[in-house]
């Protein structure tokens, strides 16, 4: 569904921020993109949503060029961006206003998850809170029903019981046909939701596997010392927790998204598809 070739980017002068990145992924996933601070994850969104122009290299979604701002590719792909600003009018309002931009939305659905984030149609988007703005966009976007949601920190201001909320309305409203794209810091907050890990660092795609192939591939336990044999460690309260290879005899163990990723960034463990 989406495929980048050869992406180069970078803003005016500065160094580029993205340099000969290549990455395809399939619909009927929920895929996290990780990076450090200043990585370029919300760049790549933008660039996949048609906001952005890569300098050389292409970006294609199910054969449009997002940068065209075809009309027919913009009525397919919501993005929820980490800063946002709405109109000083009701959620009603908004509802008449913009959903006739998506042929998919479904109305009887916004209805639901505005229930289930305890939202009702005749608030005013400018007196709620920063979290239920959040819970609203959130609702809107997967009522549109687009084939690709591109969520940028999408529980940046969401209480825990809103964030849990997040997590079952998500797994619960996406079908096969759709994509979804979560960019975060807040790794904790989908590690339970999404089926494919994509990291990328210093300009360049540097891990990409489902999560089910990552915990084939590792254990990932917490021992009381530390293990020169491990691939990975960090000391923690309860000891160590380390990632080790997994082999056919070993049992699974559940993925640490944020103790995987930080062996990603320090190099101990790389891409090997």
């Amino acid at each position: 569904m989406i495929e980048i070739r050869n992406l180069s980017f970078k803003y005016g002068k500065r160094e580029p921020l993205f340099d000969d990145l290549s990455l395809q992924v399939d619909a009927g996933r929920i895929a996290g993109l990780l990076g450090k601070n200043g990585a370029g994850k919300s760049t790549l969104l933008r660039l996949v949503a048609g906001l952005l122009t890569p300098q050389s290299g292409s970006v294609c979604v199910d054969g449009f060029v997002p940068s065209q701002r075809n009309p027919l590719y913009l009525s397919e792909v919501c993005m929820i961006p980490e800063e946002f600003s709405l109109p000083s009018i009701s959620i009603a309002a908004y509802i008449r206003a913009v959903a006739p931009l998506y042929p998919t939305f479904d109305r009887d659905k916004m209805a639901q998850l505005l229930g289930e984030f305890e939202l009702q149609p005749q608030d005013r988007l400018h007196r709620l809170s920063h979290g239920q703005r959040k819970k609203f966009l959130i609702a809107f976007a997967l009522a549109s029903n687009c084939r690709l949601l591109l969520l940028d920190e999408p529980t940046n201001g969401l209480d825990i019981p809103s964030k849990s909320l997040f997590r079952r309305v998500l797994v619960g409203s996406i079908s096969d046909e759709q994509l979804v794209v979560i960019s975060t810091h807040q790794v904790k907050d989908i590690d339970t939701v999404i089926d494919a890990l994509i990291v990328v660092d210093d300009g360049a795609l540097v891990f990409e596997d489902d999560m089910a192939a990552i915990g084939q591939k590792y254990l990932f336990e917490t021992t009381p010392l530390a293990d020169a044999n491990a691939l990975y460690a960090e000391q923690s309260v309860a000891g160590y927790r380390v990632i080790r290879a997994r082999s056919d005899e070993q049992e699974e163990t559940t993925v640490d998204l944020e103790l995987f990723f930080n062996a990603i960034i320090h190099h101990k463990i790389q891409m090997t598809k």
